[in-house]
């Protein structure tokens, strides 16, 4: 498998393990130390790997399936052990930033809002 197709696989668990509610995709796609931020009303609301992981379980994402689900993923940039993705789907925007760990790529940091 290459990096492109690593990345991309690490992103759908991200996304579909959202809206499917599998914790275990999500965790498996995050870094532990996720910083996960949007910008609200002029605050920055902020999430950890933690609290999406929780959110996944509890079918928060579930509730967010558009039903006919489109992700496009652009990988615009591996360069050694870090990427960078931009994701549009029918519910979310958001920029990503990903590096490679013994366990494979995870989602370190991502910006998101809605669509």
């Amino acid at each position: 498998m290459t990096d492109e197709q690593a990345i991309k696989s690490t992103v759908l668990d991200y996304f579909e393990g959202w809206f499917d509610g599998d914790a275990g995709r999500m965790k498996r796609s995050l870094h532990p130390q996720l910083a996960k931020r949007s910008l609200g009303d002029g605050t920055l609301d902020e999430d950890t790997a933690s609290g999406m992981i929780e959110a996944t379980a509890a079918g928060s994402g579930k509730r967010r399936d558009p039903g006919e689900r489109r992700i496009d993923i652009d990988v615009v940039e591996i360069y050694g052990p870090i990427a960078t993705v931009v994701v549009h789907s029918n519910v979310y925007r958001e920029y990503l930033h990903l590096g490679q760990t013994d366990e494979g790529w995870k989602i370190v940091n991502a910006l998101w809002d809605w669509a």
